[in-house]
C-alpha cells in the first residue's frame, strides 16, 4: 500500500512540475543609463506575451496580444521604454529590450506566453535583473586596474633590489683578497722556509 502511495504521489510531482517548462532562471546585470535584453524564447505560433514584474501588482512591464502592443494597464515607469526585441517573434524570440534603465527596474521578471488555439498563460522564463548605479560599473574596473598597476610596480621595485643585492653579493665572492704586508714586517725565518 505504501509503495502504490509512493509511485502516485512521485507520478503528481513529476506531472506537476513537467506543467511549467522554463527556459531558464537567468541573473542579468546592468549599468543604469544602459539598454538591456531580456531573453525569451517560446515555440512559434505566439498569440500573447506579457512581461510582468511581482511587485508591480495588476499592471505588466509589457503585453503584446493579437499583433499590437497593449498599454492600458501597463505600469508607468515602463511607457516608451520597452518592446520586443523582434515584432514579428521569428523562431519564438520573444525578448524584451528595457531602455535606459534605472536602479529601481531591478526586480524579478517573468516571460508568459499564451499560444495560438491554447488558453491561459504559460511561464517560459525567469528574469532577476540588478541595475548597478551610473559610474560603478568603471569605478570597479577603474580600482582593478589601479591594483594591478601597483602590484606590478611593488614586484618591478623588489625585482630590481634582489637583483642589486646578488649582483653586489657575486662581487663580494670574485674579488680575491689581498693582504698587503711590507716584506721588513716578516721576519726571515718565516718566509723562506
Amino acid at each position: 500500500m505504501a509503495g502504490l502511495i509512493w509511485i502516485l504521489l512521485s507520478a503528481c510531482l513529476l506531472g506537476c512540475t513537467s506543467q511549467v517548462s522554463l527556459s531558464g532562471q537567468k541573473n542579468v546585470t546592468a549599468e543604469s543609463g544602459r539598454n538591456v535584453t531580456l531573453t525569451c524564447r517560446a515555440r512559434k505560433n505566439i498569440q500573447t506575451v506579457e512581461w510582468r514584474r511581482a511587485d508591480l501588482g495588476d499592471e505588466y512591464v509589457f503585453l503584446y496580444r493579437d499583433g499590437r502592443k497593449t498599454l492600458v494597464h501597463q505600469h508607468p515607469s515602463f511607457k516608451d521604454r520597452v518592446d520586443l526585441k523582434d515584432k514579428q517573434m521569428k523562431d519564438g524570440d520573444v525578448s524584451l529590450i528595457l531602455n535606459n534603465v534605472t536602479i529601481n527596474d531591478t526586480g524579478t521578471y517573468e516571460c508568459r506566453v499564451v499560444k495560438k488555439g491554447t488558453i491561459g498563460l504559460k511561464l517560459i522564463s525567469i528574469i532577476h535583473l540588478h541595475v548597478d548605479p551610473p559610474g560603478s560599473v568603471g569605478l570597479i574596473v577603474g580600482v582593478v586596474v589601479a591594483a594591478a598597476a601597483a602590484a606590478l610596480v611593488v614586484a618591478a621595485v623588489a625585482g630590481f633590489v634582489i637583483y642589486r643585492n646578488q649582483k653586489k653579493a657575486k662581487e663580494v665572492r670574485l674579488k680575491p683578497l689581498v693582504i698587503k704586508q711590507s716584506p721588513a714586517a716578516v721576519p726571515t725565518s718565516q718566509c723562506c722556509q
